[in-house]
Formats: structure tokens, C-alpha cells, sequence
């Protein structure tokens, strides 16, 4: 027969027995080991990687009170992107937005503002407030953003705390907000994001600034030092540390400090122009570079860019924005 020959033959054809192969038994992988990798993806407000779905939920704006009464504020350094406005008196409030990291209590909740309506619009989802003139909350409430309002509020969403003074002791059960609000969409990215400090415009085309200060009038004044320990910047107000409710003071990974105009149709009420453009800085890693900004609508995003016309890229983490007037305020930086 031909085959056992050929066998033989393949063999050396010695005419002795051919070798026996020693059966090899076939492994099988461990389902552990041919799983896929958890799928990611970036959280748009801070432009950080994430397990996908983490940042399914939609963003919560909430007006923030920065009275010396009010402060420590609870959960504003979890917030995503802080805006720090101009409001009567020569003093300021802020816009919080979470989104990545919702808080089960935030506040002290304070009334709404003319400008908040452009900041607010383009992150979509939802906004706190405690109230305010009838004309703002019209304003506010003509915007896409679901509104949630103290001084409406039947839901027991909101409330007083017994250890701060009225009118800085209202606090809004902020997870439980986003919770019945889970099926609205999450916000759109509302800047360019680098992955590391060292990738960011400023870190690559910056130049060394160790410290930022931001006059928005003689009773409100926050400055930013950079700490290479932590890799991040240190807030004070009025020359001393801004603290959080734990004793640790408020950090950014980045600041942004626009220059904006007022607008007095309000009479006592400042307006900040948000629809419009201006100057800037973006500062990450301890460097700055000048910027200009612009947005084009209520609905519209901030959009920076350098002096070349180039898109910023901010570095991932948590932006401060500090819109200083224009005229009033003023800006130093210190190498």
C-alpha cells in the first residue's frame, strides 16, 4: 500500500516502528481571559477617562451663594466647572456644574441672575436656583434646561439647614435631582481637552506663572497659586484660603480668567455679556497663555483659542472660570 511507504519514508523508512506523537491536549482560555476590556469613555466636562456609562446622567447647574456666611460651601470643589460672576454689591456668586461626580447635597443655593441663562444653556440638563426676580426666572425658565426652584418647590427637594443663617442655608438633595431626571441627555464636551497637564496649550506653549489674581472689586478679590505638589492650583479669597467643608482648600486643574463687559440694563443688578468675545487666560500645570474667547450664542459653547487662532486644550480635570469684569476688575499674574 502506498500511504504506509510514504509514511515510512517520511520516517527515514529505518523499516523500524514510526514514533508514536504524544497527543497535546488543547487549552482552553479562561472566560476571564478572552473578555473584552470594560469599555471608556470621556467624561465631557472634564475631558478625564471613565468606564462608559459612568457619565450617562445629564449636568446640574446650580447657583451657588459666596456670601461669607455662606462658606464653607458644600460639594462645590466636586464640581466639574465652577464660574465665579459679578452680582450687586461688588460681590460674586457662582455657577456650579457636576456632572461627572453628583454629590447627594449642594448649597447653599441662591437666586438666579440675569447672565446665567448664557451660561447655563449650552450644558442643557438641569438648574437649581432658590428664586429671583420674576424677569430672571422668565429668562431662565424660556431656556431648554429643566429648572428646579426653591421657592416653587413641592417635591421636598430643597431645604433649610439648621447650623448656617437665612437666607445661606438653603440645600438642594442634588443625586436625587439627577435621579428622577435620568432619561435627560448628557451635556455635549464644552472644551478641547489634552490628556495630561504636560499635553494642555498652556503646558506646551505657556509661559511660567505661579500665581493668578483676579479683582472683580475692592470686596471680592480670588487669587490662584500653583502647588507642584498636588499638580493643581490653590484658591483664596480676600487673601486668605478658600476651604471646603473638610478644611482643604478649593484646587483647579485649570483656571480660566475672561474678560467681560457689564451690561447695566438691570440697573443695580450687574449683567455679565457672556454672547460676545473678549480676552483671556488659560492657565494649567503652572503656566499661562493668552487666549481669546468668544460665544456666538445662548446656546453656544465658550469657545478659546491662542494668539495663533489655534483651538486651547485645556489639561483633564476641573476648570474654574473666573469672568472679571471689564473697566472694574483687573488681572495679575505673577511669574
Amino acid at each position: 500500500m502506498l500511504f504506509p511507504c510514504l509514511l515510512l519514508v517520511m520516517t527515514a523508512c529505518t523499516g523500524s516502528e514510526a514514533p508514536t506523537a504524544t497527543p497535546t491536549a488543547t487549552v482552553e482560555p479562561s472566560a476571564a481571559a478572552v473578555d473584552a476590556p470594560a469599555p471608556l469613555a470621556i467624561a465631557p466636562l472634564r475631558g478625564t477617562i471613565v468606564p462608559a456609562g459612568k457619565t450617562a446622567n445629564p449636568s446640574l447647574a446650580v447657583k451657588i451663594d459666596n456670601h461669607e456666611a455662606a462658606r464653607p460651601q458644600i460639594a462645590l470643589e466636586r464640581a466639574d466647572i465652577v464660574f465665579e460672576e459679578l452680582v450687586e454689591g461688588g460681590l460674586t456668586r457662582y455657577v456650579g456644574v457636576w456632572q461627572s461626580d453628583i454629590p447627594d447635597a449642594i448649597g447653599p443655593v441662591r437666586s438666579i441672575r440675569p447672565m446665567d441663562p448664557d451660561i447655563i444653556t449650552p450644558f442643557g440638563g438641569i438648574v437649581a436656583y432658590s428664586g429671583g426676580q420674576q424677569v430672571f426666572v422668565d429668562m431662565m425658565k424660556a431656556t431648554p434646561v429643566i429648572n428646579s426652584v426653591f421657592d416653587y418647590d413641592t417635591t421636598g427637594l430643597f431645604s433649610r439647614v439648621a447650623d448656617r443663617d437665612a437666607p445661606h442655608n438653603v440645600v438642594l438633595k442634588a443625586a436625587e435631582l439627577v435621579g428622577r431626571n435620568a432619561s435627560v441627555a448628557p451635556p455635549v464636551q464644552q472644551f478641547a481637552y489634552a490628556g495630561t497637564i504636560a499635553a494642555s496649550t498652556a503646558g506646551t506653549d505657556g509661559s511660567p506663572i505661579t500665581q493668578i489674581n483676579a479683582r472683580f472689586s475692592s470686596a471680592r478679590y480670588p487669587g490662584w497659586s500653583w502647588d507642584a505638589a498636588s499638580q493643581a492650583y490653590l484658591r483664596s479669597q480676600e487673601g486668605a484660603p478658600d476651604l471646603d467643608t473638610a478644611g482643604a482648600r478649593r484646587a483647579a486643574t485649570n483656571v480660566l480668567v475672561l474678560r467681560v463687559d457689564i451690561d447695566g440694563t438691570y440697573g443695580e443688578v450687574p449683567k455679565t455679556v457672556m454672547i460676545g468675545s473678549g480676552e483671556g487666560w488659560v492657565s494649567a500645570g503652572g503656566k499661562t497663555v493668552h487666549a481669546a474667547w468668544s460665544k456666538a450664542g445662548q446656546a453656544d459653547p465658550i469657545r478659546l483659542v491662542d494668539d495663533n487662532g489655534v483651538t486651547i486644550r485645556l489639561a483633564a480635570g476641573n476648570t474654574w472660570i473666573e469672568l472679571v469684569p471689564n473697566g472694574t476688575g483687573s488681572v495679575e499674574l505673577v511669574p
